[in-house]
């Protein structure tokens, strides 16, 4: 019990426990065998016991000294070792598992680094398996503990230890060969910079040993890392002619370009090629595996040729690859290297090779978003703008896909839509810009990356004002832009992953596109409103200062009034809406305003005026009975004009507005106000007293109750009143008699019943 509870914490890595139970089980162990000791050695009973018991200390002695190494009490291991192989002479059966477990003691150190303790326990497993080859551990076996000792010397000290690494090694042959053994032996050799001949000779005992394919190729590589360029491949010239009639020749034919290659000897290289390819088409294929293999070198050398502008030499590498396709092969490598090609004849100016390769490419993978590409920059080299556009909504509609590497072209997330990206800059690059626009629109369509979709917004923005410049027609190119300014609203609003501060500039710049949009807009009241509205809705993603603030209040106050102008020129039935937005507008505008006359003086800021101007016209026109308030906050102000008295009084009866109390009020103070002035201004103190008269006054009645006219006389009186002073005004100044009499004219005039 006390044995097996040892084991069990042993393999639970507490050693502490472990220890105290092992010396208790052999403890226990050693007094009964001293026990049976006494009791005489002739029974067979007996001596049957002893060696049960003896077996069982064997066991816990080995547990201790596994104990002792991961304490890294190395001495204790080795004592508790020693006692283990002294009892292998009584108990010849446990040699194996005495020599596995130095061996394991040897991979542990070996892992550890400990290459001194490493050496002696791979000894000690080695000597134990001798003890008794019947009971030992097989040759195999034997092998492997003697490669892992030679493995152990190479790497604790090359130099020090190779006569011992290569002793360990041949060994190991001589006890089994195998391939693992013949390749170390190789790697000892190159390790200690043996000569080409003594290497030879281990080269030539692999392939007389029947080493497998694979392990050659493995050590022709190895030779190539260690700059024994004329032993690789004058090895695998050897391998070829070994394995002449091997079914996977093919891996080392390809391992033989491959070297070549990287050699920078091409022309040989090529010349292995064309043997390929006629061995090809005579019975001689390669393996699928060694064809890819080919496949990969020669991509990847056409890609390399492609990158540095020799596109000629990349079309052959190209070509090489597709003499290994069937005609009419559908897959989507075929496709792929036919969109390689086409862009290889595309760079050489051969358009319609091009075009035949592009049209084998879309045969065998059209829902491709690089063969559309493909399709695409021919019809851009072509200036076939109707199938460049096609070629882009097909790209578009492909975006939303998953896009894998296509020769390291792209490899980010984004791909297509820098592919995308890509094809509005061919189109420019070739004066195309309703493509390239057409480009950059699809992406903006279909991607969810936001920086990514407000740079394209960006150009889009700089083509559509590059138009305006050159065009007659600034109305119809500005509209243009309304969707676009939309869209980076929508983007700049989300949360994405751009700073702060990237949002804030990305706002300026769009809101001051906006802004002069507007300003371009002034025949058209609705897009005025709706790019001044923009503007604004932009400015709010910014810092807020007292700058943007006043032009916060400007774009407000600008798409206040172009609203209200809008209703003017609209049917009555269709103004509602517009008259609502113009009083939230109006509203907001007032709050920054409040804020911004808290932040300073603006003594001649006329926005006070023009925002109850435009709530009065607004109200008026809803009918709202808040009108008659508005009226009151305009007679409040300081300093009134009385021009603005008169536009209310105009306003206030502008259909489908009817206040005439209200009108008769404002031209009543509007009247006072001309009469306080130095000279009154005659032809408006007329209009003012016309308008009251005919205010009071109903047309198409034929009786008028007295009140009325009692109110109408008065009016009568104060154009009199009006008449003297000028009367009086003249007599002290140059003579003028055109004007008063004009004025009783005007006023007389006037329906009375």
């Amino acid at each position: 019990m006390a044995s097996k509870t040892g084991r069990t914490w042993l393999d639970c890595k507490n050693t502490q426990m472990a220890d105290y139970f092992l010396s208790l089980a052999v403890k226990g162990l050693e007094t009964l065998y001293g026990y049976l000791t006494t009791r005489g050695d002739g029974a067979a009973d007996i001596a049957s016991l002893k060696a049960d018991v003896e077996k069982d200390l064997l066991r816990v002695l080995s547990c201790q000294a596994e104990s002792a190494l991961i304490q890294e009490k190395n001495h204790e291991a080795v004592a508790n070792m020693q006692r283990c192989k002294d009892m292998l002479t009584r108990l010849p059966k446990d040699t194996a598992y005495i020599s596995l477990m130095c061996y394991n003691f040897g991979v542990d150190t070996y892992n550890l680094k400990k290459f001194e303790d490493s050496v002696f326990w791979l000894s000690q497993s080695y000597d134990i398996g001798k003890m008794n080859m019947k009971y030992g551990p097989r040759p195999e076996v034997k092998a492997k503990v003697l490669r892992l000792l030679a493995t152990v010397y190479i790497e604790w000290d090359c130099q020090r230890f190779q006569e011992k690494a290569l002793n360990a090694v041949s060994l190991a042959n001589k006890e089994s060969v195998s391939a693992s053994g013949l390749y170390l032996k190789i790697r000892i050799l190159l390790k200690c910079g043996a000569s080409d001949d003594h290497i030879r000779a281990g080269l030539h005992e692999m392939l007389e040993s029947k080493v497998p394919l694979d392990v050659c190729l493995s050590t022709v590589k190895l030779l190539m890392s260690e700059d024994r360029e004329v032993l690789a491949f004058e090895y695998l010239k050897r391998v070829c002619q070994h394995f002449e009639s091997a079914p996977d020749l093919g891996t080392a034919l390809v391992l033989h370009i491959e070297l070549l290659l990287q050699k920078g000897k091409e022309l040989l290289a090529k010349q292995k090629i064309e043997d390929i390819i006629s061995g090809h088409y005579t019975g001689k294929q390669l393996t699928p595996h060694a064809l890819s293999s080919l496949h990969v070198i020669l991509w990847d050398k056409a890609s390399k040729y492609f990158e540095v502008g020799n596109y000629s030499e990349a079309l052959q590498w190209y070509n090489y690859s597709l003499s290994f396709f069937k005609a009419g092969q559908m897959e989507p490598n075929s496709a792929k290297l036919q969109r390689n090609r086409a862009s290889c004849f595309l760079k050489l100016k051969q358009h319609e090779k091009a075009k035949d390769a592009i049209k084998e490419a879309e045969r065998c993978d059209p829902d491709n978003i690089f063969t559309q590409f493909g399709v695409y920059k021919i019809a851009v080299q072509e200036n076939n703008v109707e199938r460049a556009a096609e070629a882009v909504n097909a790209m578009g509609l492909l975006s939303r896909c998953p896009v894998s590497t296509e020769d390291r072209l792209l490899v980010s997330e984004n791909a297509a839509f820098s592919l995308l990206s890509l094809a509005a800059q061919i189109a420019l690059e070739n004066e195309q810009q309703e493509t390239a626009m057409k480009a950059l629109e699809s992406l903006c369509n279909n991607s969810e990356d936001e920086a990514q979709v407000l740079a394209a917004l960006r150009c889009l923005v700089r083509l559509v004002l590059s138009t305006i410049e050159n065009s007659s027609d600034d109305t119809r190119n500005v509209d243009v832009l309304l969707p676009y300014l939309k869209m980076a609203l929508e983007k700049v609003s989300c949360q994405s992953r751009m700073t702060a501060e990237q949002r804030a500039e990305e706002a300026n710049w769009f809101r001051k596109i906006a802004w002069n949009s507007a300003l371009q807009c002034e025949s058209s009241p609705d897009r005025m409103r709706d790019f001044f509205v923009l503007s604004y809705q932009l400015s709010q993603l910014c810092p807020p200062d007292r700058t943007l603030l006043m032009g916060q209040k400007t774009c407000l106050l600008m798409a206040a009034a172009a609203s209200l102008e809008l209703c003017r020129k609209s049917p009555h039935s269709a103004q509602t809406d517009a008259l609502i937005q113009a009083l939230e507008h109006i509203q907001i505008c007032r709050e920054i305003w409040k804020i911004l006359k808290a932040s300073g003086n603006f003594p001649m800021d006329p926005t006070d005026t023009l925002l109850l101007l435009y709530e009065f016209e607004a109200r008026a026109k809803l009918n709202d009975p808040k009108v008659e308030t508005v009226l009151e906050s305009v007679l409040e102000l300081e300093n009134i004009d009385v021009k603005v008295l008169e536009t209310i009084a105009a306003l206030a009866m502008e259909p489908p507005a009817h206040f005439p109390l209200l009108c008769k009020k404002a031209l009543r103070v509007a009247l006072s106000l001309h009469k306080k002035q130095p000279q009154a201004d005659l032809a408006r103190c007329s209009k003012c007293v016309h308008s009251l008269i005919k205010l009071s006054l109903p047309s198409g009645v034929s009786e008028v109750e007295a009140h009325v006219l009692e109110e109408v006389w008065d009016y009568y009186e104060e154009a009199l009143s009006i008449i003297a002073a000028a009367v009086s005004q003249h007599q002290s100044h140059a003579p003028s008699p055109l004007a008063p009499t004009s004025f009783l004219h005007q006023s007389c005039s006037l329906p009375y019943n």
